[in-house]
């Protein structure tokens, strides 16, 4: 029993550890970080799936609670590491905020279990992961996306605010980004981003803009994939 004390010691007051004891962290980060990757797959609604990206989350939580191992009780060193990893940036941009949160998440734990807070960071997951199962089957904060409208108008047609009635009256929020002339100027391309409203169907929104515009093109995008 004195052996195992021994291997799993920490002291606070040195900030030094055994080798033991800093596998056990690695190893807690890694289970840890494997319970986070498990339920971000099974609340992954992005466009594009990445398994590097859940690998990174794992990995990058064992070395963050090495990190947090070596910088403890040192300031020296932890300063020194923080300026070599200022140095390091992502070489392809993270789009979705619910990775950054997960990102964040793996972080959070490998910071603990490096810190021998093993408890906490065990509650920590187990929290966490409950709030993001939860807020996914309850879809929470769900409403409409912002869409991309594009309405051609024949050039006799055009005068400003045309739409304004119609666009009113079912979304709950649209703006003009773009105006241009096509078809060798004898057309004008309004471009608006828009947020309809819960009662409005695409195509109830469609025909309406029809009637108002000769029945010439109109278009609406969706700037993420719908569900």
């Amino acid at each position: 029993m004195e052996l195992i004390d021994r291997l799993f010691t920490y002291n606070s007051a040195t900030g030094e550890s055994t080798i033991w004891l800093s596998l056990a962290a690695m190893a807690i980060a890694a289970v840890l970080s494997l319970v986070i990757t498990e339920v971000y797959q099974m609340t992954f609604t992005g466009e594009s799936y990445s398994q590097d990206f859940v690998h990174t989350i794992v990995m990058m939580s064992v070395v963050v609670s090495v990190v947090m191992n070596v910088v403890s009780g040192n300031a020296g060193v932890a300063f020194g590491l923080f300026a070599v990893f200022s140095l390091i940036r992502f070489r392809s941009a993270v789009t979705n905020a619910k990775d950054i949160a997960y990102i964040f998440f793996g972080l959070c734990v490998g910071m603990t279990s490096g810190l021998y807070q093993f408890q906490l960071a065990i509650v920590l997951t187990l929290f966490a992961c409950a709030v993001f199962y939860f807020l996914f089957k309850a879809d929470y904060g769900r409403g409409h996306d912002t869409q991309v409208l594009k309405v051609t108008v024949p050039e006799n047609l055009n005068h400003e605010n045309m739409f304004d009635d119609i666009l009113k009256d079912k979304t709950e929020d649209y703006h003009l980004r773009q105006v241009e002339t096509v078809n060798l100027g004898t057309m004008i391309l309004y471009t608006f981003t828009i947020r309809r409203k819960s009662t409005t169907q695409d195509r109830e929104l469609l025909d309406v803009i029809r009637e108002r515009n000769a029945n010439l093109k109109v278009s609406l995008s969706y700037l993420q994939a719908k569900e």
